[in-house]
């Protein structure tokens, strides 16, 4: 693949020292190499707090709940994870089945930004529950959306798990499901910085228009990953379901 064999030779672009390929199957939650968010919200757009106790391992399984609270604080408790290292261009991929609710966001993301003493970049795959027949694909470049999309999927999100890979090279950035190709953006108005892997369960009732009418829940609501990985460009094919075996095949 030419635009792959290129990106291999631009690596230097970004600092050494991020992280390295991994694959995590979720039968232990490793805190060392995940941090869970605890107590804190992003905004006043949230209607949830940050709650460990919300984050599950079942069956191989991670749980993102979101859940009626009983912090005493606000009405409804949310669940998020992310990398406490970097990483740089390469294959992002997770496996994740949804729940449904309208103004709820199940999201695997890439992140970073002033809190962490850098511009805000982003590369988003995000499930608004409100419709489990959509994903949207997104990003941030220095804190202004760009480069987005609606693709649907079937069978939805919460009767089916489906692989969402994102391909993140210098010049070029590729979503796929089920290791099709799906969505692409190319050219100079890309994220650069490299970033911290996350996936969050949240939700809201002012962000109305985008993310639909909050309905009440009497029930957690839960986003299901069986794994989360990171190849790097410049390495092999980790395992069978991997978008990159296909890439190395001349896709």
């Amino acid at each position: 693949m030419a635009t792959l064999s290129l990106a291999l030779g631009a690596l230097s672009v970004q600092a050494d020292g991020l992280g390295k390929s991994f694959k995590e199957d979720f039968n232990t939650l490793d805190e060392s190499h995940w941090y869970i968010s605890d107590g804190w919200r992003n905004g006043e757009y949230q209607n949830c707090l940050w709650n460990r106790d919300r984050v599950k391992i079942a069956n191989g399984k991670l749980h993102l709940q979101y859940a009626p609270a009983s912090n005493g604080k606000l009405d409804y408790e949310c669940a998020e994870i992310s990398t406490r290292q970097r990483y740089g261009y390469g294959l992002y991929e997770a496996r994740i089945q949804t729940d449904t609710g309208s103004g709820l966001n199940a999201a695997f993301f890439t992140y970073i930004g002033p809190s962490q003493g850098a511009r805000w970049d982003e590369i988003d795959v995000e499930i608004l529950t409100k419709d489990t027949g959509m994903v949207e694909f997104n990003t941030y470049v220095n804190g202004q959306p760009k480069n987005g999309t609606k693709v649907p999927i079937s069978p939805s999100t919460d009767q089916a798990y489906h692989v969402y890979s994102i391909l993140w090279t210098p010049h070029k950035i590729r979503w796929y499901i089920n290791g099709t190709l799906v969505h692409q953006t190319r050219g100079n108005n890309l994220p650069v910085e490299p970033q911290k892997i996350f996936a969050s369960h949240w939700g809201t009732e002012t962000l109305v228009e985008w993310m639909g009418q909050f309905n009440d829940l009497r029930h957690p609501a839960i986003m299901k990953i069986d794994w989360i990985a990171y190849t790097r460009l410049s390495d092999r094919c980790q395992f069978e379901e991997s978008v990159m075996c296909k890439l190395r095949g001349g896709d």
